[in-house]
C-alpha cells in the first residue's frame, strides 16, 4: 500500500516552494497526500526560523501534529529550524523521529527513520536537490518560483545566510521550464535576494531583467518579491512596468542612515521615497510594498520619527512592521542599545495605525475605476496590485470561473479588500 503523507509548511513562500517540490518527490516515489494529518503515514513539517515567534510556531506545531498523528506514523522536521538547530531539536523533542536538513532524504528506505542533522557548511549537494527538483502542476492560476537558495549580503539581523548558504542561483532552462509545466497564468518569482539573480554564475545585473523578460512571454502575468533597493536599476524598473504588473516589493527595514549603517544596509529614506517618485512618475498606478523592523539595537526617538515621516510621506499600498528579534550569530547579536520590548510595541502600534489608514485610502481612491482581475478562487480574485497570500483581495461574484481575468468595476472597500462587479453594458454599447 503506498505511503500517504501530510506537509505543514510554515514562513515564508520560498518554504512553500519547497515543500510543493517534496510533494513531488513523495508522490512520484509513489505516496499520496492524505486527507488530513491523522491519516498520514508521514507527517513533515517545513519549519521557519527566521525570528523567535516563528521558532515558537514551528515548535508548537510539531507538538500539537505530533498528538494528531496515529500510532506508527512518522514525524520528520524539515527545513529552516532543521537546518539551523537540527542536533538541539533531536535531542530535546523525542517526538520528532527525524530531522531532515534542506536536500535530505525524509525517510531511510533501508533502515527506516534516522535522526540526524548536517550542518550546511559541511554538507555536500544532496542526491536530490530541492532547488531544482519538478513539481506538481500548479492547482490556482498562480504559483510561487524559487529562482535562487541562499544569500551573499551580510545584513546585521539576519541568520538566513548562515544555514541557507551563499547565493545559489537556477539555470534559465530549468526555471523556464519549471513555468511551462506548472500552468499557472500568474507566476511570482521569489528568492532571498531576488534582483542579484545570476551573479553566482559570473551573469551580470540583465540576468535577471532577461529571466523576467523570458517568463512573461510564457504567462500573463509575472510578479517579483523581496527587491533589495540598491539593486533597482532603471532597467528592472522599465522591466517590471512592461510586464504589466507595476509592483514593487522593496526590502526597506528602515529609512534612518545611522540605524541603517548599524543594520549594514544600503540607503536612507531620501533615496527611497526618491526612486518611489521616479517610479511613479514612469508609472502612476504602480504599487508598493515593503517591510520595517522596529526596535533595532540603538533605534532612537528620532529614528522612529523619521520612519513615522517616511511612511506617512511614501503613501505605499502595503506594509508590514516587525519587532527585531535577536538571531544568535549575527552582528546585532552583539550589539548595545537594545530598546525596550514595551517601547517597541508603542512604536509598532503608532505605525500599524498610519499604515492601516494609508492602505484604506489607497483601496477607497480605486472606487469607480475598472480593474482587471485574476479570479483565484470562487468570490475572491486579485488584480496586479495585490500579491497572493500577502495583501488584500478583490471579492467578486461567486459565478465568474477560477481561472478567468475577468474586467471588472470597483464599487467598494472594505479595509485592505476591495469589492468589484461586472461591468454592466450601457444601452448604446455594441455587442
Amino acid at each position: 500500500m503506498p505511503q500517504t503523507f501530510w506537509i505543514e509548511t510554515l514562513g515564508c513562500p520560498k518554504n512553500q516552494v519547497d515543500s510543493d517540490k517534496l510533494v513531488g518527490r513523495l508522490v512520484a516515489d509513489g505516496g499520496q497526500a492524505a486527507a488530513t494529518p491523522a491519516d498520514a503515514d508521514l507527517i513533515v513539517v517545513n519549519t521557519c526560523a527566521f525570528v523567535e515567534d516563528a521558532r515558537q510556531e514551528s515548535i508548537d506545531t510539531i507538538l500539537a501534529l505530533s498528538d494528531e498523528r496515529t500510532e506508527g506514523a512518522q514525524l520528520v522536521v524539515t527545513g529552516c529550524l532543521a537546518e539551523r538547530s537540527g542536533d538541539e531539536l533531536a535531542a530535546a523533542m523525542p517526538e520528532i523521529d527525524r530531522v531532515a536538513p534542506f536536500g535530505m532524504q525524509l525517510v531511510d528506505r533501508v533502515s527506516g527513520p534516522l535522526r540526524r542533522s548536517i550542518p550546511v557548511a559541511a554538507a555536500s549537494v544532496p542526491d536530490f536537490d530541492l532547488l531544482n527538483l519538478p513539481r506538481p502542476r500548479s492547482t490556482s492560476p498562480w504559483a510561487y518560483v524559487k529562482i535562487a537558495e541562499g544569500c551573499d549580503r551580510a545584513c546585521g539581523f539576519c541568520a538566513i545566510p548562515s544555514f541557507r548558504g551563499p547565493q545559489r542561483s537556477r539555470s534559465p532552462e530549468s526555471i523556464l521550464a519549471e513555468v511551462e509545466q506548472l500552468g499557472a497564468s500568474e507566476i511570482v518569482l521569489v528568492a532571498q535576494d531576488l534582483a542579484a539573480y545570476g551573479r553566482d554564475q559570473g551573469v551580470g545585473e540583465r540576468s535577471i531583467v532577461e529571466l523576467v523578460q523570458a517568463v512573461r512571454e510564457r504567462v500573463d502575468r509575472v510578479r517579483l518579491l523581496y527587491l533589495y533597493p540598491s539593486d533597482l536599476t532603471t532597467e528592472l524598473i522599465d522591466t517590471i512596468c512592461a510586464s504589466g504588473v507595476a509592483y514593487f516589493d522593496l526590502s526597506l527595514q528602515h529609512v534612518s542612515r545611522p540605524l541603517m549603517r548599524r543594520m549594514r544596509r544600503w540607503g536612507d529614506g531620501d533615496r527611497f521615497l526618491r526612486r518611489i517618485s521616479d517610479i511613479r512618475a514612469l508609472e502612476p498606478d504602480a504599487a508598493f510594498r515593503s517591510n520595517f523592523i522596529v526596535g533595532y539595537p540603538g533605534e532612537t526617538e528620532d529614528d522612529h520619527a523619521a520612519l513615522l515621516r517616511f511612511v506617512d510621506e511614501a503613501q505605499l499600498d502595503w506594509c508590514g512592521f516587525f519587532a527585531f528579534s535577536r538571531e544568535d550569530g549575527t552582528y546585532a547579536a552583539t550589539l548595545d542599545g537594545h530598546v525596550d520590548r514595551r517601547l517597541i510595541d508603542e512604536r509598532l502600534g503608532e505605525l500599524s495605525e498610519l499604515q492601516d489608514a494609508i492602505t484604506a485610502r489607497r483601496r477607497d481612491d480605486l472606487i469607480g475605476r475598472s480593474v482587471s482581475v485574476l479570479v483565484d478562487e470562487p468570490g475572491q480574485g486579485r488584480t496586479f496590485r495585490e500579491a497572493p497570500e500577502i495583501d488584500g483581495v478583490v471579492l467578486i461574484p461567486d459565478s465568474i470561473e477560477v481561472g478567468t481575468f475577468a474586467e471588472l468595476l470597483v464599487v467598494g472597500a472594505e479595509g485592505p479588500d476591495l469589492i468589484a462587479e461586472p461591468i454592466e453594458r450601457r444601452s448604446g454599447d455594441q455587442a
